[in-house]
């Protein structure tokens, strides 16, 4: 699944607030920028929350700082990946320079991963604060290097909604079918998803294999292959190019026409 997810796939363009929320909310933290995940312990989690006890956590430290610890972090993301046949490459030498296009990009992907995995359905049975007690060195011995306020556990009150879900024995017979239609609706929608972004891929291919036919120094000349790059490279989403493409080549094949009209007569 993990190799499958390409440059042009739609995760990748996920805004960096619609990752932030995704995090926050299942981490219960209180990220606000993207690079405040550069120490790779939010991914390590995040895979935890995703399979159930295939991250060591009494490894992970949330309170990494400097490069040095930070790949240690990535040094355990690296085996979860490898037990799970995880292909992706881990570019922990960029990651670690916090660099927000960067860990954004893996985010991203991270994100796709997960939610390919669980249908995006957040584990209700997942416990993020008491998983992360586990991580090693959360607590500083002096106390001098805090944990990060982003990487802090979100002690915000839940609203009365939340909190009368709570109270509630649980649900209803008749929400149970909703949840079941919803799961179906859900899965659809995914199968749907699926199918257009092979679809699109297909298409995409298409239209490069012309482009580098185009490319081709004994074809980009003709008046042909111009006319079809007019269409290829055309700005305007509002506007079909056809007719701009089709002006050039009834006139260039007009004026060659002219030409070798012009040429007969002269022969003659």
């Amino acid at each position: 699944m993990a190799a499958s997810i390409g440059i042009m796939d739609s995760a990748y363009f996920v805004g960096r607030n619609e990752i932030l929320t995704w995090i926050n909310d299942r981490l219960h933290l209180n990220l606000s920028r993207v690079e405040e995940a550069a120490s790779g312990a939010v991914q390590c989690q995040m895979l935890d929350m995703t399979f159930p006890g295939v991250v060591p956590m009494h490894k992970v430290n949330f309170d990494a700082k400097n490069e040095y610890d930070m790949i240690q972090n990535y040094k355990v993301l690296q085996d979860v990946f490898n037990k799970l046949q995880i292909t992706k490459p881990l570019e922990i030498n960029r990651l670690v320079k916090g660099r927000p296009l960067d860990n954004l990009e893996f985010l991203q992907w991270l994100k796709r991963f997960c939610d390919s995995t669980n249908g995006g359905i957040m584990n209700e049975n997942y416990n993020p604060v008491e998983r992360r007690s586990k991580g090693g060195r959360e607590r500083s011995v002096k106390g001098s290097n805090k944990m990060p306020k982003s990487l802090q556990t979100n002690n915000t009150p839940p609203n009365s909604s939340s909190v009368g879900l709570t109270k509630a024995s649980g649900p209803k017979p008749a929400n149970i079918s909703q949840v079941q239609a919803l799961s179906k609706e859900l899965t659809d929608l995914k199968l749907s998803y699926d199918h257009l972004g092979k679809e699109r891929d297909f298409y995409f291919s298409k239209l490069r294999d012309v482009e580098l036919l185009c490319q081709t120094p004994e074809l980009e000349d003709l008046p042909i292959v111009v006319a079809v790059k007019k269409i290829l490279y055309a700005t305007d989403a509002n506007e079909s190019a056809l007719e701009d493409a089709q002006e050039y080549l009834n006139q260039s094949l007009g004026v060659k026409a002219e030409a070798e009209e012009n040429g007969e007569q002269e022969d003659y």
